[in-house]
């Protein structure tokens, strides 16, 4: 809560030096975007006689909802939460100048030059970019150093209420205790089925409840969707693909496939192209002799055990295993890619001789393993003019026509309908990004106009228009009166456990002897780690410490359980400085939080606040 008090102090040019609105606004600033609703300076409220205009609201507003925080359908609760922000942000404001805080322009432009947001590669500050991305975010450098002045002068109220509390070691200690204690106790559940009787449900029980939770029941803004997708995939489908053109397809994708090869290397001394030059042309000769010695039909490995001077692989007829492109050089590379399988190269050269090379197998998937895939890429290649040509009619035939039916007939698409779907999408193309945002724009849903063609993915254009509207609304009673029905019933099950569990507590603190089958939790931390629900570990922790041998009884309440509890035994944990120093830090933060908070409340209680 300490965090988001901090963040609520804080306007957003703080945030944006932070790092995370600059890419939001990135077409335009949010100053211009209210500028189109005028430069009215109508106030919203007063803040201790200082306004807040309905300009700085809106600014609050378009920043959030095109930052994606916030969906458009709230955009009335958040004007609320953001003028309630604007109101605290002026009292901590008036509160820092009355107590003569103070931000020098040194301090300012230290600040700004250190911001790793304004800096270029070698982490110089970019007066160009400072300059970009202020404007992007819609400020300018004037108005941004005077927000960012009152920004500091607000963390500085916050950060010296923080370190002017503090924990005495004493405190320390006893929290450092409390969170290292175990505790040992029995539990039982109690279910419906230890109910006398089912509580009984009174229409005036469905009645209250409905009024009490209609929030619950509130159906949002809807549309039913008329929309036609043009898929590239699906019309590659429908395409006949000849085995002749399958089986030329997977020759040529051998080119480039993996091979295993071999190789018969004969060394030369000359290769810089020195003196003796002799040596070149006796390595030349010797490799033309085995040339002519393969013609006759001598075995290549046998002659690469005889001839290669590549110790290394000569016993193994010349085998260089699979190889890939980039492991060889050029030359040897392009000569092993160029040949199919059993075939030899001519003479190759490379900076360590001369070579004949063999490719004994290429690393390739059989033919028929390959046969659906080079089916769908060879379809792919000749749908691929069609699909481009059908898209641009798709686009020239939806931004022309009145309807979408007559778009699906002239360009042979079917036309989908949707069920009824909210802003959050639907399934399958409706929950892809970019179509409910274009189902409930401006232009479709309020002009009622196709929406512009949005492009899925590079197989798959979508065009939509709505064929329904329907706003939110609270639906009646009658319509959900089961799902009414069921809440209450869930509820007054849940008061019926709690009464029961109330009488056997007191029935075994009075010593009653009652048959229950418990189930035994030992050495129970509050840090977790057991499969216990965490409302029953909490109210263990919660119960007396017991007195001898006598339990200590009590219940707790997790969601629709009721758990009876019996705590046997208190017991002191083992010292973890990890998790004490994880505490104690957590203490100071719940002191800080405190400390603001309290002033908040104070400077609220004594303001004058008018909203408008």
């Amino acid at each position: 809560m300490l965090q988001s008090i901090r963040d609520r102090s804080r306007s957003w040019g703080a945030k944006i030096i932070i790092g995370a609105v600059v890419v939001t606004m990135a077409l335009f600033g949010v100053e211009s975007l209210v500028g189109l609703l005028g430069n009215s300076g109508d106030e919203v409220a007063q803040v201790n006689d200082e306004p807040i205009t309905r300009q700085q609201l809106e600014i609050e507003v378009q920043r959030a909802i095109r930052s994606g925080q916030v969906p458009p359908d709230q955009e009335r609760a958040l004007r609320a939460e953001m003028l309630d922000m604007l109101i605290t942000e002026r009292l901590l404001t008036q509160y820092a100048e009355k107590g003569g805080l103070y931000v020098s322009e040194q301090q300012l432009d230290q600040l700004i030059v250190t911001l790793p947001e304004f800096q270029d590669a070698q982490g110089r500050f970019d007066r160009e970019l400072f300059r970009n991305r202020l404007a992007s975010a819609g400020f300018t450098p004037l108005s941004f150093r005077r927000q960012l002045s009152v920004d500091l002068k607000r963390q500085q109220v916050q950060q010296g209420l923080a370190v002017s509390d503090f924990t005495l070691e004493e405190e320390r200690e006893r929290l450092a205790e409390l969170q290292r204690q175990t505790r040992t106790f029995r539990h039982h559940m109690l279910t419906p089925d230890d109910l006398a009787a089912r509580p009984e449900i009174a229409e005036q029980d469905l009645q209250a409840y409905y009024d009490a939770h209609q929030d619950d029941y509130r159906r949002p803004e809807q549309v039913k969707l008329n929309y036609v997708v043009l898929d590239r995939q699906q019309m590659a489908g429908e395409i006949e693909v000849s085995e002749e053109a399958l089986r030329e397809a997977w020759e040529s994708g051998s080119a480039e496939a993996d091979r295993r090869v071999s190789h018969i290397m004969v060394s030369f001394s000359d290769s810089d192209g020195g003196d003796d030059a002799g040596s070149r042309e006796q390595a030349r000769a010797r490799l033309e002799q085995v040339q002519a010695r393969l013609a006759e039909g001598e075995a290549f490995d046998e002659l690469a055990a005889e001839v290669s001077d590549d110790s290394s692989t000569s016993d193994a007829g010349g085998d260089l295993g699979v190889i890939s492109r980039g492991f060889f050089g050029e030359a040897f590379e392009n000569a092993a890619f160029a040949l199919g399988e059993g075939e030899v190269s001519g003479i190759v050269e490379t900076d360590n001789g001369l070579h004949l090379i063999k490719v004994t197998e290429l690393d390739r998937p059989a033919f028929e393993e390959r046969r659906e895939a080079l089916r769908a890429e060879l379809a792919l290649e000749q749908v691929d003019d069609a699909f481009n040509e059908r898209a641009q009619r798709l686009i020239d035939d939806s931004f022309a026509a009145d309807d979408l039916a007559s778009v699906a007939d002239d360009l042979g698409l079917s036309l989908e309908q949707s069920d009824w779907i909210g802003r959050e999408g639907g399934e399958g193309v409706l929950a892809e990004p970019g179509v409910m945002e274009q189902a409930f724009s401006g232009d479709v849903l309020e002009e009622g106009y196709n929406s512009e063609v949005i492009e899925l993915d590079e197989d798959r254009r979508l065009v939509l228009r709505v064929a329904e509207h329907r706003d939110a609304t609270t639906l009646p009673l009658s319509e959900v009166r089961d799902e009414v029905e069921a809440a209450v019933r869930e509820a007054k099950t849940r008061e019926a456990l709690v009464e029961l569990a109330t009488r056997r507590v007191e029935s075994l603190r009075a010593g009653e002897t009652l048959d229950i089958d418990w189930k035994q939790a030992e050495s129970v931390s509050r840090q977790g780690g057991s499969a216990l629900p965490e409302a029953l570990v909490q109210a263990a922790f919660r119960l007396p410490h017991p007195e001898g041998e006598q339990p200590v009884f009590g219940h707790a309440v997790d969601g629709e359980r009721v758990v009876l509890i019996a705590l046997e035994r208190v017991q002191d944990g083992e010292p973890n400085a990890q998790m004490e120093g994880f505490v104690a830090n957590m203490a100071e933060r719940l002191r800080a939080q405190a400390a603001i908070q309290g002033l908040l409340d104070d400077l609220r209680e004594k303001a004058s606040i008018e909203r408008l």
